[in-house]
C-alpha cells in the first residue's frame, strides 16, 4: 500500500495516540508477548520479563478492553458498536456463532459492551485518555502486562 493511500485511512496517527499509550501499550505488550520469539518488541516495549502464559479467558478481557477503547477513539456509537460486533458470523460460523456454540452466548459481544459501557462512563475519546490517571480500573488482575508470565 503506498503511503499516499495510508494518509487518507480514518485511522489516528501515532501522535494522536501518544496520550493514550499507557493504557494500551500494557495490553498490547500481554496479548502478543507469548513465546521467546517476541522478546525483541517486549525488550523495546520496556519489558524485562519471561513471555506471557496464554489464559484464554484473560486474554478475552483484555482484548475487551482494547476494542472498546478503540470503538471510543473512533468515536463509535454503542449502537453501532453493537451493529458491528454482529456483522462477525457467516452461514458457517464466524465469532458470534462459534462463540454461542462453544459459550452458549456471544461472550465478545457481551465483554465488549459492557467494557464500551465502562468506559463511557469516563468520557474516553482522541482528546481525553484513560491511561496513568487511575480513572479506568482494569477487571484484569493483576493488571495488563503484569499478568501471569513462563517460568
Amino acid at each position: 500500500m503506498g503511503l499516499f493511500i495510508w494518509k487518507q485511512l480514518p485511522t489516528p496517527t501515532p501522535d494522536t495516540l501518544k496520550p493514550h499509550t499507557s493504557f494500551l501499550t500494557s495490553r498490547v505488550l500481554e496479548l502478543v508477548y507469548t513465546a521467546c520469539d517476541m522478546t525483541p518488541l517486549a525488550r523495546d516495549l520496556g519489558d524485562a520479563g519471561t513471555p506471557f502464559r496464554w489464559d484464554e479467558e484473560r486474554r478475552a478481557q483484555i482484548r475487551a478492553e482494547l476494542d472498546a477503547y478503540f470503538f471510543h477513539l473512533y468515536g463509535i456509537s454503542r449502537e453501532d458498536t453493537d451493529y458491528i460486533l454482529e456483522t462477525f458470523q457467516t452461514e458457517t460460523g464466524g465469532l458470534k456463532n462459534n462463540e454461542i456454540a462453544k459459550y452458549g452466548t456471544y461472550r465478545t459481544k457481551d465483554l465488549v459492551l459492557a467494557e464500551y459501557d465502562r468506559i463511557a462512563t469516563i468520557g474516553v475519546d482522541l482528546d481525553k485518555p484513560a491511561g496513568g490517571r487511575g480513572e479506568l480500573h482494569v477487571h484484569a488482575e493483576p493488571p495488563p502486562g503484569h499478568g501471569p508470565r513462563h517460568g
